[in-house]
């Protein structure tokens, strides 16, 4: 894997979403590593809420959660005119055939599977992120 730069996403608001600690926490220190603000929340509710007072530059959300599960998250980021268009990743450990494609209908900009890993989070992060189109620009590789 190529080396990615420590400052690769300084000065970001990223939110993460996700009611399994093990997984915030993976997705927090490996975020802050690479130099952004993390913020987290543990239902689609909570996140919103975030969302809302801090527009993010990135949301990553699970989608199987208590309260607001992903989908009522993004049902309601993609109706909110000024959250729309902020790019935001599914999160779920129940990869099956057809989820993918599920997720990204439903307006999320991709997808990851879970357990999050140390070795390969950030490289598969910015994998999906430079295929957002315009959004390629916005990171300091």
């Amino acid at each position: 894997m190529i080396p990615l730069s420590k400052d690769l996403l300084k000065d970001w608001d990223v939110v993460v979403i996700d009611d399994e600690d093990d997984s915030l926490e993976v997705a927090q220190i490996i975020l802050e590593e690479y130099g952004a603000n993390v913020l987290t929340a543990i239902n689609g509710r909570e996140g919103l809420e975030l969302i809302r007072s801090s527009h993010p530059k990135l949301v990553i959300s699970d989608i199987s959660m208590p309260v607001m599960d992903g989908w009522g998250l993004i049902f309601e980021m993609k109706n909110d005119r000024s959250l729309s268009e902020i790019p935001t990743i599914a999160l779920t450990a129940h990869a099956m055939m057809g989820d993918r494609e599920r997720a990204i209908s439903a307006g999320f900009h991709n997808y990851l599977t879970k357990p999050l890993t140390a070795s390969t989070f950030i490289h598969d992060l910015v994998t999906l992120l430079v295929a957002i189109p315009n959004f390629a620009a916005e990171l300091q590789v």
